[in-house]
């Protein structure tokens, strides 16, 4: 991780659960990271936790839903910081909802956050790196096991959320295409976690719905063990420090014993 000490990374949905492990982690090994997010307190309520490290955590407010919102955040890295290095598209939200009768308006917000806000940070993040001189960037893609095969439980309430993940895998090998089209030596990596345990799975599930899911869970796997959003993070830090040559185009990370 030597080679990104000092180098500047954005990451989305810094907030809470996995978005802010992977701000804590990469500052604590000296990037400078800018934490986005529309609860800019949590943000600032971890940089105060962190208090001196070997990096910095500078929260930054924004919704990735807003293009205009977005174009701001790059105008103002570019200013405070002169480029980017690495883009953690980590933002995403989910609905408690089915398919067939779920509201309209709650299925454009899901698809606005996890593929629209995704897909225009990355323009913007490319954008800035060619013009920076920044050729040995990297771009991460926070996916999900739900963007590989949807996920088979008792309550089927994952209605077009894993559709915007299935959609993640394919913006990540058709960003990779377009950068070797390119010969860009930026890197893209997906990183698609099972079951972990954050805001998001929480607060898009009733509590009795939410116990239902862990029951099944629970039935169907070996183990009750479930993600923190720390090995997420640190599964950030293994594709960072891989040799400039070698991109870990997709990284999948499952509790011990998930069926999913």
């Amino acid at each position: 991780m030597d080679r990104w000490m000092g180098k500047v990374a954005l990451v989305t949905g810094a907030s809470a659960g996995i978005g802010a492990a992977i701000a804590e982690e990469l500052a604590k090994k000296g990037l400078r990271v800018i934490g986005l997010a529309r609860r800019i307190e949590k943000v600032e309520e971890l940089k105060e936790k962190l208090g001196r490290i070997k990096g910095e955590l500078v929260p930054w407010k924004g919704d990735i839903t807003k293009q205009e919102e977005i174009a701001r955040t790059f105008q103002w890295i570019k200013h405070k910081f002169g480029t980017i290095h690495v883009l953690v598209n980590n933002a995403g939200i989910a609905r408690q909802e089915m398919l067939i009768d779920g509201k309209i308006e709650h299925f454009k917000e899901v698809l606005d956050v996890n593929v629209l806000g995704l897909t225009i940070c990355t323009q913007h993040a490319y954008k800035l790196m060619k013009e920076t001189g920044v050729y040995n960037g990297h771009i991460i893609n926070i996916n999900s096991i739900a963007g590989h095969q949807i996920p088979n439980t008792e309550i089927p309430k994952f209605n077009i959320y894993a559709a915007s993940k299935y959609a993640v895998t394919a913006l990540t090998e058709t960003l990779r295409q377009e950068l070797r089209y390119l010969k860009s030596k930026i890197r893209v990596t997906s990183i698609s976690p099972g079951m972990v345990e954050t805001d998001i799975r929480d607060s898009c599930l009733t509590p009795g719905a939410l116990e239902a899911l862990n029951d099944d869970v629970n039935k169907k796997s070996m183990t009750t063990a479930i993600l923190k959003p720390k090995d997420i993070a640190d599964s950030v830090l293994y594709v960072l420090a891989t040799p400039p040559h070698v991109q870990i185009h997709e990284l999948t990370i499952k509790p011990l014993g998930e069926v999913f």
